[in-house]
């Protein structure tokens, strides 16, 4: 399963929709974030597929946590928001 990048200027409903349809294959998400704009909008993207997977029936949970990933040869923190069914 990859993880979902999000970049501060992705499209939350687009976002949402590959939440919602990972979940929905998976019965798991990764989503990973770094930078206030990418936070935000990963969140509100949560928020959405939330509402997506409640239509069928299917109540998730998110638990947030701090990765560091490498990018160019430096360290940098992410935010990781793994979505689950309840």
């Amino acid at each position: 399963m990859d993880i979902i990048k999000v970049k501060a200027n992705s499209r939350t409903a687009a976002v949402a929709g590959a939440i919602a349809g990972v979940v929905r294959e998976h019965k798991r998400a990764e989503v990973q974030a770094i930078g206030a704009g990418a936070v935000n909008q990963a969140v509100k993207a949560l928020v959405l597929a939330k509402g997506y997977l409640a239509e069928d029936g299917i109540p998730v949970v998110c638990m947030p946590e701090f990765v560091d990933v490498e990018i160019d040869g430096k360290t940098r923190t992410a935010i990781k928001l793994i979505v689950e069914p309840r």
